[in-house]
């Protein structure tokens, strides 16, 4: 796929069309990785190769160097101390690592009820199955109809024996942002932890994600022009205390013993420079974004469209809508050699299910089967959007 530069948010002549390849609209699936994320990743796995845990030789202590440097650099998105970024293979395991390692706290202390939301993603709705099986009690709140959680039904939900609660910083499907800093406040004097799935959100939302009650923060970096396979847990100490996790594996002792294996040294590089920047371009990214957003709304809306998720509430990078009277899959098809979208979670899209999400919003059982996602980014060449409506328009009429 052709890229435009980071100052050249919208390439010409829809070059991706023309070697053959249909634009990337599925960005909230994984973006592309920034060329100088590129560039520094090859550097950290060609050149500067060490092991960070080897102290003996100037190859490892580069390595160490610059894995705490990354760890500064994701740490400063989020207003958190390096010492509280534990590196993970992705979003996905450091939910895992965050639900499933206070299972262990609750057990302890009596403490088995968590809360969480019905349009969360199958890695914190899945470990939360896995704990309800072992006796813990899961509230899941229904969103709103435009999707998102009420924070007054987390408050009403709080109970004395409530150990977690777990409600994602921005929507996969929809893009709907989350009110995290309304919830956070209804947790003011609660003691129960608060974890933010923050995989669509890190480097793109800022202030909602340094809310010093988040207890703890998934990040991924396919989401930020990072490589696929790093990501980070963010473990916010409170009043000096560190969350009592407890490893899902064993053996090494790195990452502060909660997350044991040798360091990937240039994918943790990658991560770090990526999240460097996110923070510095971030205004600039979502002011790209907004723009396309307005160009795919112009030419979609006298279509009919119905867009799925509060639109005011929703990030400038993502349109989840419906044409009345086309099937997604149908669209999909039509569209396939033109522009690259979906129809739901890249998790759960290999033999797609209605989404959970919008059927957790109350729509209609038709407008949920016509749900698309478009996702797009700073980096995507100018989309052929008049082509995308009338194709949609041929199958209205067909």
């Amino acid at each position: 796929m052709t890229v435009a530069t980071p100052t050249d948010t919208h390439a010409s002549d829809h070059a991706d069309l023309e070697v053959g390849r249909p634009v990337y609209l599925d960005c909230n699936a994984t973006t592309p990785v920034d060329p100088r994320v590129q560039a520094e990743v090859l550097r950290y796995m060609a050149q500067e190769f060490g092991n960070a845990g080897s102290r003996t030789h100037g190859y490892g202590q580069t390595a160490k160097e610059r894995v705490n440097r990354a760890r500064q650099e994701v740490a400063d998105v989020v207003g958190a101390k390096p010492e509280e970024v534990v590196f993970t293979s992705g979003a996905t395991e450091s939910n895992n690592l965050a639900i499933l390692g206070l299972a262990a706290h609750g057990e302890q202390t009596g403490r088995r009820h968590i809360i969480s939301s019905q349009i969360e993603h199958k890695a914190v709705l899945e470990p939360l199955e896995v704990l309800a099986a072992r006796g813990f009690e899961v509230t899941l709140l229904a969103p709103t109809p435009g999707g998102w959680i009420n924070p007054d039904d987390v408050r009403r939900a709080l109970r004395p024996d409530t150990l977690l609660v777990s409600i994602m910083a921005a929507n996969n499907e929809t893009g709907v942002i989350q009110p995290i800093e309304e919830i956070a406040a209804t947790l003011k004097e609660h003691e129960t932890y608060f974890h933010v799935d923050g995989a669509q959100a890190f480097g793109k939302l800022i202030e909602p994600l340094r809310t010093t009650r988040i207890d703890l923060l998934s990040i991924s970096g396919h989401k930020i022009y990072a490589p696929k396979g790093i990501g980070a847990l963010i473990t916010r100490r409170r009043s000096y205390q560190r969350v009592p996790l407890q490893p899902l594996m064993y053996g090494g002792g790195q990452e502060r013993g909660l997350r044991p294996g040798t360091l990937p040294v240039a994918l943790i590089a990658g991560l770090g420079l990526a999240s460097s920047l996110a923070l510095r371009e971030h205004s600039d990214r979502a002011r790209s974004c907004e723009a396309m957003k307005a160009e795919a709304l112009a030419a979609l809306q006298p279509l009919g469209i119905v867009i799925n998720g509060d639109r005011d509430r929703a990030v400038p990078h993502t349109l989840n809508f419906s044409v009345p009277g086309v099937d997604s899959e149908a669209a999909i098809v039509a569209l396939k050699d033109v522009v690259a979208i979906s129809n739901g979670s890249a998790c759960t899209s290999q033999s797609y299910k209605a989404s959970h999400v919008l059927t957790a919003a109350g729509l209609p059982d038709e407008q949920v089967a016509g749900a698309l996602r478009l996702s797009w980014s700073h980096l995507t060449p100018e989309a052929p959007w008049s082509v995308v409506a009338d194709r949609l328009r041929r199958l209205t009429n067909a």
